[in-house]
């Protein structure tokens, strides 16, 4: 059985928190440097694409924050799921968070050019992006036991109607961006937990 060390579940927390809050504000700041983006009519994905209307840029501030971030958010969920086990952590959401951090990592080095591969690492992070709040709930106390876990089932739904191309007059982007809400923001739940010393 592996020993529970607070240190290390601190840090996980770190991690974590660091991570999604990041993303979650460089997504902003990648979006309003994207000319005429619309968060209802455009991907979120569409902000890391170097080749728009068949037209290939060199640099592009909007492709380059997106691409920096995406990948530091990947690399976060790893270290953030190395040091939740090494801490004696919930080996499924240990492992919910690392395979998420390695799908977000591919999103950000595969763009939408590379078609299928793309998608599949896409479809890597925002299931086990759901999945990893939902097992929280084998950790989390009180009320966030509850609001977490919600929140994880709530991405999958709206996953399901991102799939089923039912936007619910949000267009599809917008449908996108409350599953990417939806996991991003139990993650600093997670992440505030883990990192409070006295839980």
């Amino acid at each position: 059985m592996v020993q529970r060390d607070p240190r290390f579940l601190n840090l996980a927390g770190l991690f974590l928190i660091l991570g999604c809050s990041q993303f979650l504000i460089f997504l902003i700041v990648a979006s309003s440097l994207y000319p005429g983006y619309s968060i209802s009519q455009n991907y979120i994905s569409d902000l890391g694409a170097t080749c728009r209307a068949h037209a290939c840029v060199v640099f592009q501030p909007s492709s380059t924050i997106f691409t920096i971030s995406v990948i530091l958010l990947g690399i976060m969920a790893i270290l953030s799921s190395v040091m939740f086990r090494r801490g004696g952590g919930d080996p499924y959401l240990s492992i919910f968070l690392f395979i998420t951090g390695i799908g977000s990592i591919g999103v950000g080095i595969f763009d939408e050019t590379f078609g299928a591969l793309h998608t599949l690492f896409a479809a890597i992070t925002f299931i086990f992006g759901a999945a990893a709040p939902i097992a929280s709930y084998r950790i989390l106390k009180g009320y966030t036991r509850i609001i977490a876990p919600t929140m994880g089932f709530l991405a999958i739904v709206f996953l399901v109607l991102f799939i089923t191309r039912i936007d619910l007059g949000l267009g599809p982007g917008g449908v996108e961006r409350l599953v990417a809400y939806f996991e991003l923001i139990p993650g600093i739940i997670i992440g505030s937990y883990l990192a409070t010393p006295q839980r």
